[in-house]
């Protein structure tokens, strides 16, 4: 059986076997790691080279920003603050390794941030910030038009990112008013669709006619205006900053903030929070009470500002 695995691993993105074998080694030689310590830190290894095999990432010369990037996927996948943080230490352990044993002449991991741990309350836009992005999206072009919709489905059915970019055709039922989506586990759950989002989205098939999509790539709702390929996430995170930085938007945020802002503001407006989970397609309840706290946040500002107990007195 360990055998089978160190043999799945040296199969992996362009990573010489012959290093990743002595990467191996020098884990259980020199650092006296478990077999299950082992395990967990080549399977954390083959994410980053799988998606460095998606991404055209040359492992020898990674950037820091990519290394963002790749921790930025590893959250979009549903990865918790703490399991984000082990697979990081491993990747730092990769290349500290590469560094040691001269097949790199810098460790890019030098200055790469785990996230913090604890309760984090995920950035939220106002109706009006989110309206403020959508104006700046020039709709006279293919990708314009395409990307209001993602936007609009991002926010107008609380989508994550992998579960938009994996969207396909068959999963629409727009006269219905419902989308099919495929999250985490490849579990299976309906999404209720609103107008708006549906009638982008009818926008951007007829631009899509004139598309050529790639043979296999068909199926997907959005694909790239010039390649004809399926969005990756990276592409998505690109240009909604840039969008966003165009609506002079200073908060940090990433095509996850529209996902925050749906479910806040459904809670905001009264929506269940069981009803909320569903949508999101959250296992467990305690997931979505964060928004809880979200709306809390919300009516203590609003109570501080707006209650008369809390006016200063005229002098």
């Amino acid at each position: 059986m360990r055998h089978e695995n160190s043999n799945k691993l040296s199969n992996i993105g362009s990573v010489d076997p012959k290093i990743l074998r002595r990467y191996r080694q020098y884990l259980q030689l020199e650092r006296s790691y478990s077999p299950n310590t082992l395990d967990a830190y080549q399977k954390d290894l083959q994410k980053l080279l799988n998606y460095y095999a998606d991404e055209g990432v040359d492992w020898r010369h990674v950037t820091l920003d990519q290394l963002d990037r790749f921790a930025g996927s590893l959250h979009d996948l549903g990865i918790g603050p703490r399991s984000v943080a082990r697979i990081l230490s491993g990747v730092r352990s990769f290349y500290r390794f590469l560094l040691l044993e001269k097949e790199i002449d810098s460790d890019p991991t030098e200055l790469l941030e785990s996230p913090q741990m604890g309760r984090h309350l995920p950035e939220v836009l106002s109706l009006q910030e989110i309206e403020d992005i959508l104006s700046v999206i020039d709709q006279s072009k293919p990708e314009g038009i395409r990307d209001r919709a993602i936007i609009e489905m991002l926010y107008g059915c609380g989508l994550r990112v992998s579960e938009l970019c994996q969207l396909q055709m068959s999963a629409l039922f727009l006269e219905e008013g419902y989308i099919r989506v495929h999250g985490k586990g490849r579990k299976e759950r309906l999404v209720p669709i609103g107008e708006q989002a549906i009638h982008a989205l009818r926008e951007w098939f007829v631009a899509r006619q004139t598309i050529q999509a790639k043979p296999g790539e068909e199926d997907f709702v959005f694909i790239s205006t010039r390649r004809g390929r399926r969005l990756s996430r990276i592409s998505l995170f690109v240009f909604i900053k840039e969008y966003a930085q165009r609506a002079g938007i200073t908060k940090e945020i990433s095509p996850h903030t529209f996902r925050h802002s749906f479910a806040t503001h459904l809670l905001e407006g009264g929506a269940n929070l069981r009803a909320i989970q569903a949508m999101l397609g959250h296992e467990g309840i305690g997931t979505t009470e964060i928004y809880m706290h979200i709306g809390q946040q919300h009516l203590r500002e609003a109570i501080v500002e707006h209650h008369p107990r809390n006016k200063r007195p005229r002098k």
